[in-house]
C-alpha cells in the first residue's frame, strides 16, 4: 500500500480522531467501515472485534464490564480505532447512548455484530428455574438484541450513504436444544424470527441482516464442555471445541460482503460435536 492509499484509508476510517468522522465511506468494503460489537469484552465478541480491527475496521467495543473492554482494546493493532462504551444492552437508554457515541465519533454505523448474551443458570430443571433468571436471559438475549438492532436500523436508514449490515449471534440451540436450557433456547429461537423479520424490513433501505449460529467455540462459556456436558440421554460426556478465531473469520466474511449479497444464516461448529443427530 503506497502513502497516498494509506492516507485515504486513514481518512475513511477516522483513525486520527473525530475530525475525519464525516469522510465519505462505501458500506460493504473492507477498510472503510464502522462496526459496533456488543459483548466485546470476552469470548466471541472479543475475537470478532479483533478480527475486524486487524482488517482495518474501526470498532466500537460495547459491554457491561469496562475493564474487560479495555483489555480487548489493548489487544488491538497499534493505531486502530477501538473506543469502549460501557453498555447494558437490556437498558434502552444505554443502547441509545452507545449509538449516539458511535455516530458522534465516526459519523455512521456500517455494521452491528449483535453478540451480547448469557446462558443463564445452567443445568437447572425447568420446574426449578426462577422467573428472575428467565427474565434476565430474555432481557439480555432477546430484548437486548432487539434494542441494538432497532438503534442500528434507525441510523442505517437515516445515514448517507444509506444502509449497513446487522449480524445476530444465534446458536445451534436455535435448531436443537441442550437439556435444561429452556430460557437460552427460547431466546435463540426468537432471535431467528427477529433476524428474518429485520432482513425483510431492511430491504428497501439497503440494510442486510443475517445470523451466525455457533456451536462449541472455545470460550469461557464452553470451557466446562471439554470435561463433561449433559447429553440428551442423561449421560455426561466431554465435547470437542473449535478455535474461536474460526468463528471470527466467518463473521468477517459475512461483514465484508457487498450489501447486494447476504449470508442469511451460517452455522459454524466443532466438526465432531454431538449436534447433528442430537437427542
Amino acid at each position: 500500500m503506497n502513502a497516498k492509499q494509506t492516507d485515504k484509508r486513514t481518512e475513511q476510517t477516522g483513525r486520527t480522531g473525530p475530525s475525519e468522522a464525516s469522510a465519505p465511506r462505501t458500506p460493504g468494503r473492507a477498510g472503510a467501515e464502522i462496526a459496533v460489537v456488543t459483548g466485546a469484552g470476552s469470548g466471541v465478541g472479543r475475537a470478532v472485534a479483533l478480527e475486524l480491527l486487524s482488517a482495518g475496521w474501526s470498532v466500537v467495543l460495547a459491554g457491561r464490564r469496562p475493564h474487560r473492554l479495555e483489555e480487548t482494546a489493548g489487544l488491538a493493532p497499534e493505531g486502530a480505532a477501538a473506543p469502549t462504551v460501557r453498555t447494558d444492552v437490556s437498558r434502552p437508554q444505554e443502547v441509545a447512548a452507545l449509538f449516539a457515541a458511535t455516530v458522534e465519533r465516526f459519523g455512521r454505523v456500517d455494521l452491528l455484530f449483535n453478540n451480547a448474551g448469557t446462558f443463564g443458570p445452567g443445568g437447572v430443571p425447568v420446574e426449578d428455574l426462577p422467573f428472575e433468571a428467565w427474565r434476565h436471559v430474555v432481557d439480555t438475549n432477546l430484548h437486548g438484541a432487539f434494542l441494538c438492532a432497532q438503534a442500528a436500523y434507525r441510523q442505517m436508514k437515516a445515514q448517507d450513504p444509506q444502509g449497513g449490515r446487522i449480524i445476530n449471534n444465534g446458536s445451534i440451540s436455535a435448531h436443537a436444544p441442550r437439556p435444561r436450557s429452556a430460557a437460552y433456547t427460547a431466546t435463540k429461537h426468537a432471535l431467528t424470527g427477529l433476524t428474518k423479520a429485520l432482513s425483510l424490513d431492511g430491504r428497501p433501505y439497503r440494510i442486510a441482516v443475517g445470523q451466525i449460529d455457533i456451536g462449541n467455540a472455545a470460550t469461557d462459556m464452553t470451557q466446562a464442555m471439554q470435561t463433561g456436558a449433559l447429553q440428551a440421554n442423561g449421560e455426561v460426556a466431554p465435547e470437542p471445541v473449535m478455535d474461536v478465531a474460526d468463528v471470527a473469520r466467518t463473521v468477517r466474511h459475512m461483514a465484508e460482503l457487498p450489501l447486494e449479497a447476504n449470508v442469511q444464516f451460517a452455522t459454524v461448529l466443532a466438526t465432531s460435536m454431538p449436534y447433528v443427530g442430537r437427542g
